[in-house]
């Protein structure tokens, strides 16, 4: 089973992410907000970022198709990991984005359903089913 049927995206999740960047370059960014091209450093820092995102989007594109990834946010609860066992299958996890395992999911039914783990992004689980999954999780 894919992670395909279970999904239920959510807009707006952010990540807090963190840079160093030499004081010339701060600098540089600095200027250009004085200056009216950006609100803040932030607004050119995510401006630049999707900038590069879209450059690359086509090698992004096939990357996820040829290493069958799902792109966005993929949460799980426990309702969706109860019939996952029902089924008697496994989930195989594979996702560009965010994953999250619902906090009244026990480590005992991640065990049982998760065969394997891969986030490129961020993974959001309680400290019980991160430890469950240890040896799942690329």
């Amino acid at each position: 089973m894919t992670t395909a049927l279970i999904p239920r995206p959510r807009g707006g999740e952010t990540e807090k992410l963190t840079i160093n960047l030499g004081v010339v370059d701060l600098g540089r960014i600095d200027l250009l907000v004085d200056e009216g091209f950006y609100s803040n450093r932030t607004d050119l820092i995510r401006t630049a970022i999707r900038n590069q995102l879209a450059l690359h989007g086509e090698a992004v594109k096939s990357t996820v198709a040829r290493r069958t990834l799902e792109l966005g946010l993929q949460s799980f609860s426990r309702a969706d990991l109860e019939r996952v066992r029902a089924s008697r299958r496994m989930l195989q996890i594979h996702v560009v984005g965010l994953v999250r395992i619902a906090d009244d999911v026990t480590a005992d039914l991640a065990r049982a359903t998760i065969a394997s783990v891969e986030v490129l992004g961020a993974f959001h689980a309680s400290s019980k089913v991160r430890e469950a999954l240890r040896d799942r999780i690329r």
